[in-house]
Order: structure tokens, then sequence, then C-alpha cells
């Protein structure tokens, strides 16, 4: 189980370095990531909240700033709960079965999955396709397609999702800690807010802390 972002080709991307990626694909959050992968992983979710303020639709964000930096992570400062394409993704080592985020998943509400551990009903995770969870009995039952009558299914234990959850928030602190340090280097007059903003994204304290600024 990784938590993962939606990305896209970034070939005329020049405000940082950023890594070469397919048409589309997902990137996963961990510790060990390069340079180029972190700028890529900011750069997208920058993508995901870059909507002009509205003052129609009560939105009293400020104006964007000038300068191209600032312009382009306008609205992941901007936003109160950034957007970040994505969700996890679980892979089955023994059938080869992938349980992807569907469209307009988010990834900063991976902490739902939590909620399967207390019965509470079947948990979707976007569409196109049409992914979700269940638990029943001691079973976490992932069906990677319910609009299709022969999706393929991934099926755990509750025993064993707990410490699969535990690994996805480590690797997401472990993003966090590089991103930190990323930013410093690449956005040193918004670094602070960058931080903060990519820690709402993901739904995790900002490093160095133990509070949810959510």
């Amino acid at each position: 189980m990784q938590p993962v972002l939606e990305v896209y080709a970034s070939d005329d991307f020049a405000l940082w370095p950023v890594a070469r990626s397919e048409a589309f694909g997902y990137l996963a959050l961990h510790g060990e990531m390069t340079t180029p992968e972190i700028g890529t992983a900011v750069r997208r979710i920058a993508e995901c909240n870059d909507i002009d303020p509205d003052p129609r639709a009560d939105d009293d964000r400020p104006a964007r700033p000038p300068d191209p930096v600032g312009s382009f992570l306008h609205g992941l400062l901007t936003f109160e709960r950034p957007f970040a394409a994505g969700g996890l993704r679980v892979m089955d080592s023994t059938t080869g079965v992938v349980f992807l985020p569907g469209c307009c998943n988010g990834l900063e509400d991976w902490r739902d999955w939590h909620t399967l551990l207390h019965g509470s009903g079947p948990v979707s995770f976007g569409h196109d396709p049409d992914p979700t969870a269940e638990l029943s009995g001691n079973t976490v039952r992932l069906t990677v397609d319910t609009a299709r009558d022969d999706s393929p299914v991934i099926e755990i234990t509750a025993a064993e999702l707990r410490p699969l959850l535990d690994r996805v928030e480590r690797d997401l602190a472990g993003f966090l800690r590089p991103a930190a340090d990323w930013a410093v280097r690449n956005v040193a007059d918004r670094s602070a807010s960058v931080t903060a903003a990519l820690a709402r994204a993901v739904g995790m304290p900002v490093p160095g802390t133990t509070r949810f600024d959510l």
C-alpha cells in the first residue's frame, strides 16, 4: 500500500527541476524520493489547486501575485484544504491485482481508510474506475471497479490493514521532511507556507510538529 499522486507529462514546466513523466501515471510519495521527483510532486499538487479566486462564489482569497512562482503556487497556499489528486495504491504481489484511486479522489482524505476498521460501511475512492473497499467480518475486500461484474478484487484481513496504513503514514511523513528542505532551496521566501500547505494536502502534520493543521 502506497500513497500516490496522479501525474502527467511535464516537458514544458520550467519553474524548478522536475522528473520526466509519462502522459499519465502515478508517483509514489516516500522518504527516498529524488529532488526532481519532489519537484514533480510539488508541481502536481500546485496544479490541482491552480484556480483563480472567484468572488461570485464567496471566495475571499486574495488576488494572485504577479511573479510566476507566486502565481503558480497561489491556490496551494490560499486554499484552506488543498486537493491532491490521487490516493492509496494497493498491490497484491501474489495475484498481480492493483487497486488504484479513481478520478476526483484526493490523497488528503487517505485517513478515510481507517473508517473501514470500524465497520462503517463501504468506502468509495473516486470513479472511472470505481474502486470501493468494504469490511465483511474480519476481511477487507477491495474491489478494483464496482462498475464491472468481473472486477478483480484484493482481500486482506483487518489486522493486515492496520500496519499497511501505518506504513502509508510513515511514507507521507518521509516525503514531507525532504519536501521541507526542497522548499527552502527552491522557494525560499515561501518555504514555510509551502511546507504547511503540502502537509495539509496530504493529510499530515507539518514536519517537526504533532498538530494537524487541517
